[in-house]
This record gives structure tokens, sequence and C-alpha cells, in this order.
């Protein structure tokens, strides 16, 4: 195992394009979007889970290099997420073949229950923060600060009075050959490391930047801790998660009480997720005179935030409202593009890959 992480991790790029590749071939697969998909299925699921696994090697490397260590004994939750998402279609694809269409909403019930306690959980252990990717990918502050803080601090200064014993030091050992230049060096370095043990300034200076460069030790706030800062804006931040968190299996139950060819699983997410984006949209909004503090998001927070709102493209998708409306906009679509050489072939495939997918809970999920 140990080696085949070494190999992942030099050839970072390489595994990134066959990953893509062969995710991308697993579309073209025949029979995919048919009766029988369970074999295509089952390769995607594994394609998916060796990506996440090479994923996880990749940042856990990432985080060991900026910050020098790794958390004991930390549970790979986002490894954990990815995993439970590939396995749910594969889950789908069984359960609808062997036990019907009706009956496979009890085993997508399950799946996306098992998601929402790793999320909560995930939620809790993070210190309450807004989940990036669904808990895919870690949202750790820490990491990028101590690295924008290597690049500010730079390398340890030389002791005041002896500037121009680094310069000397650099260009004899820059000449290999150069045996008494060796020599000056290394009594040089000795020299300079004497001078800043006598030197109590010195020596206070260069454990300060030592403590500078350490990485950062923060502690994760509590439930209470949010509520007592934030005020009302903090319980709105944790309902506005906590509803984004739950809302694929609120979708699911209503769908497996009400089916799918109803509007109130449609209505009932809709307003889930419209509820969820005004809450984040109050709560980072800064009200002068107010006595609770605005909500700063972070650059990948505010990418977050973005992909949650694209994620209403997918209501177009899901029946019952795909049935009535989408479908027939794409099938007048390709009967206008069909003569068309090359672009009536493309269309066609593309539409019948979207309804093809839209078949699948979890391909329009958004969860």
């Amino acid at each position: 195992m140990e080696a085949y992480k070494r190999w992942v991790r030099q050839n970072k790029e390489f595994v990134h394009s066959l990953e893509s590749l062969a995710n991308g071939m697993t579309w073209l697969l025949p029979e995919r979007f048919s009766d029988s998909e369970i074999g295509p299925e089952a390769v995607t699921t594994i394609l998916g889970i060796i990506t996440a696994i090479n994923e996880h090697i990749i940042d856990t490397e990432r985080t060991q290099t900026i910050t020098g260590s790794v958390e004991p004994n930390s549970f790979p939750y986002p490894l954990c997420l990815s995993a439970i998402k590939d396995l749910e279609t594969l889950v789908e694809v069984v359960a609808q073949q062997y036990y019907g269409d009706d009956k496979k909403w009890n085993f997508l019930a399950f799946t996306e229950a098992t998601k929402v306690l790793v999320r909560l959980t995930l939620f809790r252990k993070s210190g309450y923060k807004m989940l990036l990717q669904g808990g895919e990918t870690p949202n750790d502050e820490k990491n990028s600060d101590y690295l924008t803080s290597q690049h500010q601090v730079g390398r340890l200064p030389q002791p005041r009075g002896h500037v121009g014993s680094g310069y000397m030091n650099n260009n004899l050992i820059q000449s290999p050959w150069n045996i008494e230049g060796k020599a000056l060096s290394a009594l040089s370095r000795f020299g300079e490391n004497a001078r800043v043990l006598s030197d109590p300034a010195s020596l206070h200076h260069v454990k300060h930047q030592h403590e500078i460069m350490k990485p950062p030790v923060v502690e994760r706030p509590t439930l209470l801790t949010v509520m007592s800062k934030k005020g009302l804006r903090g319980v709105m931040f944790l309902v506005g998660e906590v509803l984004f968190i739950t809302r694929p299996l609120i979708y699911v139950l209503c769908v497996r009480k009400y089916g799918i060819r109803s509007w109130t699983p449609w209505f009932m997410s809709l307003a889930i997720d419209c509820i969820g984006t005004i809450i984040l949209s109050l709560v980072t909004t800064s009200v002068v005179g107010g006595k609770d503090h605005a909500f700063h998001l972070s650059a990948s927070e505010k990418d977050e935030a973005r992909r949650r709102k694209l994620l209403f493209a997918l209501y177009l998708m899901r029946d019952p409202f795909f049935s009535k409306y989408t479908r027939r906009k794409l099938e007048s679509t390709e009967k206008i593009l069909e003569p068309i050489p090359i672009i009536g072939f493309l269309t066609e495939k593309v539409v019948e890959l979207m309804i093809g997918a839209q078949t699948r809970h979890t391909y329009t999920s958004g969860s």
C-alpha cells in the first residue's frame, strides 16, 4: 500500500489525466442506462472509488507538507462520503432491477440517511463550518493561512551585523572543488551559531521566527460558542446548513410516500433549497449598527455558495417537471437539428444521455 501511495504522489498529473479519461469513457459503455446496466455501473463505481482514494492520498500529502503533520486517528470523512456517493448509484440500479421502481426508494432512503449522519458528524467535527462539495472537500483554513505565512516569512534572516557572511557562504558552497571554501563556510556557520547563542536578542529573534513558522493551533468552536458569538445569525447559519444537509433525505422520503410523479416532493425540495439560500444570504450581509456580526465567507466558501445556486438547475431534470416540460423541449430541439450533419448526430447523443441520466435519482439529486 505504501508503494502505491508513493507512486500516486509522484505521478499526480498522470493519475488525474488517466482518471478523467476513464470516467469519461464510462459514459460510452454499451447498455448504459438500459435495463441490464449493473455491469457498466459497477465499473463506474469502482473507478469512482479509486479516484476518491487517489485524491485522499494526494490531499493527505499536501496537508502534511503544509502543516508538517497529520491529525492522528482522524477519520477520513471526505473519502467516506465520496465512496458512499459512488456506491449509491450501483445500489439504485441493483434495487430497481431486483425489487422494482417503488421499493428502490427504501434503499435510497437508507443511503441518503447514511450520508446525512456522516455529514452532520463532519459538520460538528469541523467546528460548524460550511461543508464544501457536500463534505467531500475539507474546509480547513489553517493550511492556506500557514502556507501564506510561510511565503511572507521566508527563510530565517541572518543576525544583525553579519549580513555579508551569508553571501560569502553561498558563493563558497557553489564551488564543490574548493576545499578551502568548504572549510571556511563551515567555520563561518559555526561562528554565526555561536554568536546567536551568546546574543540573547538574536536568540529571541530566531525563536520568534520559529514560532511564526509553526502551524497555528486553532480551537474548534462548539455549538454554544457559535450561538453565543454570532447570536441570531449563528442560529440561522446552523439551521441553513442543517437544511442543506438533510434536504436530499427529505426529498427521497417524500418521493417514497407520494411517488415520483407527484409535485409535492419537487416543491418541498425546492422550498428547502430556497430557504437555505435566503438564510445564507442574510447571515453574510452586514447590518450597520446591528449587534450581530455577519459571517465572513472565505474564497472557497464563496465558491461553494455559488455552486449551491447552480444546483437549482437540477430541478429542470427532476420529475414531474422533466416529463412535462424539459423532455419535450429536448426532443423538439433534436428534431430541429437532426437534418444538420454532425450537429444532428451529436445532439441526438446528448439528448439520449440526458434522458438516460434523468432516470437515475443519484445523477439529479444534487447530494
